[in-house]
């Protein structure tokens, strides 16, 4: 269905069932699904949230200042792509970490053109550090890269397994939808993204998939068997 995709993870599913740290069996379960759906063809670019290790907003709270705590969620997102590569590699896939600024040698600073070489050749790339840029979250990264790089779509991998009329953890009475546009989306106030995300995915015609990562088989379910799998938000 898709040649090529965008795969935004949230720093909380890289933490496993704590939501917090690196989870060495989620690691090993998410690079297996990703070689698996790179070396059948589809090539897949990844976008790491960082909220397993710091998240910027969410410090201010604590006495941190927005735009260096910004910093700190950014150099998350790196340590969870390298973590993520190394994995990836061992399914034996190319991965190559790129950053949204120069991070030399840690990692190669991105370049649109070098990331879609990459995943022409069968590799995974995985573009970290956000947009670069303070106030910007990954969400608004992930849609930013998935237009840069031509992505036919975005994929949203979580712990839930779609968009909800509420919190399906609070309310066992919550209602998934299968279907949503980004309109009814924003009507409804369902947080599938924030406002600057919806913009870019809406202006650019980007079908977001929001689906449950955590579930062993989802991304080939998705990718390779056209089964049905989470939620998907058109424009």
């Amino acid at each position: 269905m898709y040649k090529r995709v965008l795969l935004k993870l949230s720093g909380e599913a890289l933490g496993g069932e704590s939501g917090k740290g690196l989870d060495t069996p989620t690691l090993k379960s998410f690079a297996a699904q990703v070689a698996a759906v790179s070396r059948a063809g589809v090539q897949v670019a990844i976008v790491n949230g960082g909220g397993n290790i710091f998240r910027g907003l969410q410090g201010t709270g604590a006495g941190f200042d927005r735009v260096d705590g910004d910093k700190m969620g950014m150099l998350a997102t790196v340590i969870n792509s390298l973590a993520l590569s190394m994995f990836i590699k061992a399914e034996g896939v190319e991965a190559k970490v790129f950053t949204a600024t120069p991070m030399e040698p840690l990692a190669k600073y991105y370049m649109r053109d070098d990331a879609v070489e990459v995943l022409e050749r069968g590799g995974v790339a995985l573009i970290a550090g956000g947009t670069g840029n303070p106030f910007f979250t990954t969400d608004s990264g992930a849609a930013l890269r998935a237009l840069e790089i031509g992505a036919d779509a975005l994929l949203k991998g979580t712990h839930v397994d779609g968009v909800y009329d509420s919190d399906p953890a609070k309310n066992p009475d919550a209602v998934k939808y299968e279907t949503l546009t980004f309109d009814e989306a924003l009507e409804k106030h369902l947080r599938v993204m924030d406002q600057t995300a919806y913009a870019l995915c809406l202006d650019g015609k980007m079908p977001v998939v929001v689906f449950d990562m955590s579930e062993p088989g989802n991304l080939e379910r998705l990718l390779l068997h056209g089964g049905k799998t989470g939620t998907l938000v058109t424009p």
